[in-house]
């Protein structure tokens, strides 16, 4: 039978239904926001796989074109793989749901979001997170929720909750925040240069709507009768841990004091070999479980040193910050390049300048726009040390290059004051920890070695977190171990007057908001010292665009005239990008874009543009070409696509038989406008231009004397 709730939700009524759709998965809700649907899954598998030893959750965002009563385009006309926008939901989704499960449930799930009906006002996403927290909780699946969500924005210094699209277009601040009713799990969130203490109240208010959120789901679940699954929990025989452990306390403590990642890597596979191979024979079902149980000895022995001497696995203390150089023009032939360097953790910051016509064009619900700066993340195994199948961006590489390009976006100049496209290419050469962060600062620096007008630049560093019962130590600039031991990672960037991105993620069930203030505190540090590093390479940016760069020209021609540029089937347009080599691009509103590394190319195509959607004006003299002669005269091109008739008593002073004896076909003659009729039709007169003969002179000598002696004599 289907069950409902409606609440309070900020500024907003939120409504939760299950028991009507989707009844044979384990979960399922119904969340309706206004005219907003989304519908959330939640299927598990009945047991955990053999040799499964990590928690198997997958995420799937999915919005469809019918929500908004559109169809898809494309030769097929349907939904095809998930475009970025759905990833990085998907993602949104998964990380304040993964914490929440039982360590020892290893049972496969399967969290599906499907957007049923959108009004295009309004991001869904944030109901994908409520939904999948609802769809756990109305399961037989074991959860530790739940967990509620909200959009905040920041507009005039007022806080609203669940902005719309166009109010967002005002937003000096947007965050995504997730969490429980006493901690924060999850934040998402892009700035215009906003102070920490204004994050932090953003982030307060909206945890108010999450416990809204979080009251309806728990009102709704009181009211059904759940028996939650009986699993097979994973459990690794105690034997297994005290042998593997007596060596591992043994020698790990050596291991963890090589200071180089590989290195220390390496001695860690051997030492995990070592003890699979004297143990394969007692445990052959096990084998698979060696791995996991050495790193909880190490990840242990980590925090604990941490805790109790202050010394991270690298050496430094919580606060101090890895050795930092930055280089920039580093790659002759790119627009703009930089290569960031912290510690271990490499990025190579490569930046294309373009056109308009080089915008990303997207395409969702809310319909097409475009995109004139994106930033590109890419994660090659290398940077690793592995060997792995290069495809297409992942999630995580998806995910990082959003963060690094939002955290950007703020210095970004307006299209008025810059009008090229920007794509930046971070490529990740090295990779131990925080390399989206290394992303923010190569991506600033490239920036200001094209040219690009940047007032300031943005840095990113990655906090990290390490709880044990009371104690709580923050990590400044986390190594990969620390991520992936820790508790937080929490990815701050900004410039020096405020914070442009941001990004906690915890493996943890969320942290308090004290915990937060001090870590904002802590990160705010590190930046500034990495902005001083940056500032001591490159200030401000170089006064001139790179010699490979386009140069732009822009002009704007009326809108009636935008069809004789073109023209026929793009005819006219074409040949001028064939004769010049340029680059043009033409928008409906008549504004003409020339590209081109060379200025005389560009001006000459702006010279031909201009020449065609000229006006020809009565009193103008121009060198006009023959294109064709008759009986009473000859046609002459004054400008491209603007003919004009001198008439054969135009040609001169006497009197000419026939044209075609003086003039022919492609001949260039100087000729003046003499007049413009009301249907535009031009006339023109070689004549006006020439000297009268000497009879003619003397003609009008004689009447102007004839007309002196009929005046009076008293005048």
């Amino acid at each position: 039978m289907e069950q409902i709730i409606k609440g309070d939700y900020g500024r907003f009524q939120l409504e939760m239904s299950t028991g009507k759709l989707a009844k044979q998965a384990n979960g399922s809700v119904v969340v309706k926001l206004d005219d907003n649907i989304v519908l959330v899954t939640a299927v598990a598998s009945k047991d955990r796989k053999e040799g499964q030893d990590f928690f198997p959750l997958t995420v799937e965002y999915r919005e469809r074109y019918y929500a908004t009563g559109k169809i898809p385009g494309g030769f097929f006309k349907r939904e095809g793989k998930p475009r970025d926008r759905e990833i990085l939901a998907s993602r949104l989704i998964d990380r304040p749901i993964r914490p929440l499960f039982p360590d020892d449930f290893m049972n496969e799930i399967q969290l599906i979001a499907t957007v049923l009906s959108a009004d295009g006002k309004i991001d869904t996403d944030v109901l994908g997170v409520i939904g999948s927290s609802a769809a756990l909780m109305f399961s037989d699946i074991p959860f530790n929720g739940p967990v509620g969500a909200c959009r905040v924005a920041m507009i005039d210094k007022e806080l609203i909750d669940s902005p719309s699209f166009e109010e967002l277009q005002n937003a000096e601040l947007e965050v995504v925040i997730a969490g429980t009713e006493t901690t924060v799990t999850t934040i998402e969130a892009s700035a215009n240069e906003v102070s920490e203490e204004e994050m932090l109240r953003a982030i307060e208010f909206g945890h108010q709507r999450i416990k809204e959120s979080i009251k309806l789901q728990r009102d709704l679940t009181a009211k059904l009768e759940i028996a939650k699954m009986v699993y097979e929990p994973f459990v690794i025989p105690d034997e297994l841990k005290e042998k593997v452990n007596s060596t591992a306390i043994t020698e790990l403590p050596r291991i963890n004091e090589i200071r180089e990642k590989q290195a220390r890597n390496e001695e860690f596979r051997l030492l995990v070999n070592k003890i699979k191979e004297r143990l394969k024979e007692e445990y052959p079902d096990y084998e698979y479980l060696i791995f996991q149980l050495v790193e909880n000895v190490r990840k242990e022995m980590i925090r604990e040193k941490i805790f109790k001497e202050g010394i991270r696995l690298d050496g430094r203390g919580a606060k101090d910050i890895r050795k930092i150089s930055c280089e920039i023009g580093v790659m002759p032939r790119i627009h703009g390049s930089a290569l960031f360097t912290r510690g271990e953790t490499q990025s190579l910051g490569c930046l294309t300048l373009g056109t308009s016509s080089d915008e990303q064009i997207i395409e969702d619900l809310e319909g097409e726009s475009k995109k004139s700066f994106m930033l590109h993340y890419n994660f090659p195994p290398f940077s690793v040390g592995e060997v792995r199948r290069m495809i297409g961006p992942g999630r995580r590489e998806i995910g990082h290059g959003f963060l690094a390009e939002k955290s950007l976006l703020a210095i970004i100049p307006s299209e008025e004051n810059f009008p090229y496209t920007i794509r930046i290419v971070s490529e990740t050469l090295e990779s131990n920890g925080s390399s989206s962060m290394a992303s923010v600062c190569s991506g600033s620096l490239a920036l200001m070695d094209a040219g690009v007008p940047i007032k300031t630049h943005v840095a990113g560093i990655a906090m990290g977190l390490i709880i044990q019962e009371n104690k709580v130590v923050i990590l400044s600039d986390i190594i990969g171990e620390e991520d992936h031991y820790g508790d937080m990672d929490f990815k701050v960037a900004g410039t020096k007057d405020g914070i442009t991105g941001l990004q906690l993620d915890t493996k943890i069930e969320g942290i308090t908001i004290e915990i937060l203030k001090a870590s904002f505190s802590q990160a705010k540090t590190g930046r500034l010292h990495i902005l001083s590093l940056m500032e001591k390479t490159i200030s401000k940016p170089k006064e001139s665009l790179s010699q490979y760069a386009p140069r732009l020209i822009q002009f704007t021609v009326a809108k009636d005239k935008i069809g004789l540029v073109i023209g026929p089937g793009g005819k006219m347009i074409r040949s001028i990008i064939e004769s010049t080599g340029v680059k043009i691009d033409i928008d409906d509103d008549g504004k003409v874009t020339i590209a081109s590394t060379d200025g005389e190319s560009s001006e000459k195509a702006r010279d031909i543009i201009m020449s065609l959607v000229k006006e020809v004006e009565k009193g103008e003299i121009y060198k006009g070409k023959i294109v064709k002669i008759t009986n009473f005269g000859a046609f002459i091109e004054l400008l491209p696509g603007k003919e004009a008739l001198m008439h054969i008593s135009q040609y001169a002073h006497e009197r000419i038989a026939n044209l075609q004896d003086h003039i022919r076909i492609g001949d260039i003659i100087e000729v003046k406008v003499i007049a413009i009729d009301d249907n535009g039709k031009v006339s023109v007169s070689r004549k006006a231009l020439l000297e009268p003969h000497k009879y003619q002179q003397k003609k009008r000598y004689n009447e102007r004397k004839e007309e002196d002696q009929d005046l009076p004599e008293n005048q």
